[in-house]
């Protein structure tokens, strides 16, 4: 019965929100399979936005993953420096590039399994890929899928991988990627940290912590 009832809550927060969110779209510009895992793996601890601003020449210089495999490390620290954490950054991508061309021709691969096998690249940044690149269902839990996959009351875990099982139950697959991507733009423009806006919330009817509020 639980998971039935929050199967609804699920079916109305999407509807809810992708009227309210319609360009709830990935926010880190890519062109390629390769271009996104090297976004991604620069957004750690860093806006979008500022990653998009990095990347506008990096992705001219850097064509493929030999680019990066085979670039001074000193000139990738210098170039990737304003995303923050500029020097482990550029050693994992070095190192995940490396990879990629030593093991898969060079060519981001497709599976769950191979991507987390690659050096820096966790389920979140893997199942990105996979939702935006490749168009293969993932929910990707990053810092605000977490928050308000928690708030909402649809995930009493709090490790990413136990949000991410909670959540591929009771999401339907078909949704995986666009459920992920609904939560962050939700998260970015609402469902803020530190202070939510609750009395702005479109989906506070189906959502623990504003029903919570709004009987207090």
């Amino acid at each position: 019965m639980e998971k039935e009832r929050l199967k609804k809550r699920v079916r109305e927060i999407i509807r809810i929100l992708s009227k309210e969110i319609p360009d709830s779209k990935i926010a880190l510009r890519f062109s390629n399979p390769l271009e996104l895992l090297v976004a991604t793996i620069l957004s750690a601890q860093c806006t979008d936005a500022k990653v998009n601003q990095v990347t506008v020449d990096l992705f001219k210089k850097y064509r493929s993953a030999k680019d990066y495999a085979d670039a001074a490390l000193a000139d990738l620290e210098e170039e990737i420096r304003p995303t923050g954490f500029y020097r482990n950054k550029a050693r994992s991508l070095q190192k995940c590039c490396q990879e990629l061309v030593s093991r898969f021709g060079g060519k981001v691969p497709d599976t769950l399994e191979e991507l987390v096998s690659l050096p820096g690249v966790g389920r979140k940044t893997a199942n990105v890929i996979l939702g935006n690149a490749y168009g293969i269902p993932g929910i990707a839990v990053d810092t605000h899928v977490h928050r308000v996959s928690q708030r909402i009351g649809l995930t009493r875990n709090d490790d990413p991988v136990k949000i991410e099982f909670d959540l591929m139950e009771i999401v339907p697959k078909e949704e995986w990627t666009d459920f992920s991507n609904l939560l962050i733009w939700h998260g970015r423009r609402t469902c803020t940290a530190k202070k939510p806006l609750c009395d702005k919330c479109a989906i506070r009817k189906w959502c623990d912590y504003g029903s919570q509020i709004k009987s207090q």
